[in-house]
């Protein structure tokens, strides 16, 4: 038999915690049967729904009845004039552990029976009012849209004015390690500090941090470990105070080193830009920093400063090296250096002018201070009494032949090159003895002097005579 065809039935044996509604075609009414009964349907009734069980609510657990009935001060429930049970229409309610209840004609059984919410230490529920209330724990006035968090540990009980939005779980801060927090709204956070909405913080303290209704978890800021070879290098997002109580203006840039923490971790308005490796100069090193920066740090901006070794320092923002680390000029005694002055300054009682050359000789060591520019390094020539070189004078342009002695070019000095037929370029290269190779072809001496390679044209022109000859 169908469910429609029971709904024909004369007698209805109701059992125990079951229920049933019969609707009397005469008047419209629909009225809820309970057990342990039994029923005797008349002709003008018609069971529309049931037998059915009631519904039971255990310890610990809800359900949500839509349309619930309006009772009383007492409990009762409320019938119209014609008897029907009146109906919060578009309304629910929450219904906790109670005796088994049926639903009356017109109830909805929305939702379920549900265990209740139980919170867990370190975590909360995200909660969101949908209806202006007045909540009866706290005596907090609660309007629509408000936001507010039920933290644990403990079980939450549901209200029908309020939803679950998520459920939030602390954020552990271990040592050496900030979580950035933003507002989304205009809040006071757990400090006490107020915050307006898309401001950001950082959170320090080490543990579990829960959130705020009004805040969100941005990131976890690991700290940078400072050692005596590393330094931050960090610039200034806007004005604001650092955390060492220095008034930082938007866009500066400036180093933290061991000397003023271990460990630091950037504030929100910080911007790491690298981590800068400490310069390290021996006893025979120099460097020379271009833009060096003062003593409050700010760089001068065209100047150079000379650092000798031997030193260790961090190359400070916006300092950079102008050709890295440099050796020191050791110079021996057959050794020298020629340099020229890229600006006026004092060379102990000489007076040096751009421009001006001149030449320091060994043996000596040598740190080129930031006005002067090393040209060229000499090295003497030692000449034999058969060797000589051609040596010009870069001022006058005189030419002369230096032979026979040991010879360094000084600043106002340049090889010259002296230039000679092909033929007799041929006979030099040739290297051969004008007496005993006299038979030789021409085109055996061009081969050899190809093979002999090009000779040196700042050499003295020198040619063997042997004994009992001549040459013109």
């Amino acid at each position: 038999m169908s469910r429609g065809d029971r709904g024909l039935e004369s007698i209805y044996r109701i059992a125990p915690y079951y229920y049933i509604h019969v609707l009397d075609q005469n008047s419209n009414v629909t009225k809820l049967e309970i057990g342990p009964h039994t029923y005797i349907r008349q002709d003008n009734e018609r069971v529309t729904f049931g037998p059915d069980k009631m519904v039971v609510v255990p310890p610990r657990h809800y359900c949500v009845i839509e349309n619930p009935v309006l009772t009383d001060a007492d409990g009762k429930v409320v019938k119209d004039s014609a008897g029907q049970a009146k109906l919060l229409h578009a309304d629910q309610e929450i219904r906790l552990a109670q005796e088994p209840f049926p639903l009356y004609p017109g109830e909805v059984l929305k939702q379920a029976v549900t265990p209740l919410k139980v919170v867990v230490a370190n975590s909360a529920l995200h909660l969101r009012s949908v209806l202006d209330f007045e909540d009866d724990d706290t005596g907090d006035k609660r309007t629509a849209g408000d936001e507010w968090l039920f933290e644990g540990p403990g079980t939450y009980i549901p209200r029908k004015e309020v939803v679950v939005e998520e459920t939030i779980r602390a954020t552990v801060i271990r040592p050496n390690q900030a979580i950035r927090l933003r507002a989304r709204k205009e809040c006071i956070d757990r400090e006490g500090v107020a915050r307006v909405t898309g401001e950001e913080w950082l959170v320090k303290k080490t543990g579990a941090y829960l959130p705020g209704a009004y805040e969100e978890v941005c990131d976890i800021v690991n700290a940078y470990v400072l050692t005596d070879k590393k330094a931050l290098h960090v610039r200034a997002l806007r004005t604001y105070k650092d955390s060492f109580d220095k008034m930082r203006k938007n866009g500066e840039e400036w180093l933290i080193t061991t000397k003023d923490t271990e460990t630091h971790i950037p504030n929100v308005y910080e911007e790491v830009i690298g981590v800068v490796n400490i310069t390290t100069l021996t006893n025979r090193q120099y460097c020379i920093i271009v833009d060096p920066c003062d003593i409050t740090g700010r760089p001068q901006l065209g100047q150079k400063k000379l650092i000798k070794g031997e030193v260790t320092f961090f190359l400070k923002p916006g300092e950079r090296l102008e050709k890295g680390i440099q050796n020191v000029y050791i110079l021996g005694e057959d050794e020298g250096v020629i340099l020229r002055a890229n600006e006026l300054f004092k060379d102990g009682a000489v007076e040096r002018k751009p421009g001006d050359r001149w030449m320091i000789r060994g043996p000596v060591e040598y740190v080129p201070p930031v006005e002067v520019e090393v040209a060229m390094k000499r090295k003497a020539l030692p000449l034999d009494e058969n060797e000589g070189i051609y040596v010009r004078d870069i001022k006058s342009g005189k030419v002369r032949s230096i032979t026979g002695r040991t010879y360094m070019l000084n600043q106002d000095e340049e090889l010259w090159e002296k230039t000679l037929p092909p033929v007799v370029e041929s006979l030099l290269a040739g290297a051969k003895d004008p007496l005993a190779d006299r038979g030789y072809p021409s085109k055996q001496n061009a081969k050899d002097a190809a093979e002999a390679g090009p000779r040196d044209k700042t050499r003295v022109v020198t040619f063997r005579v042997p004994h009992n000859a001549a040459v013109q």
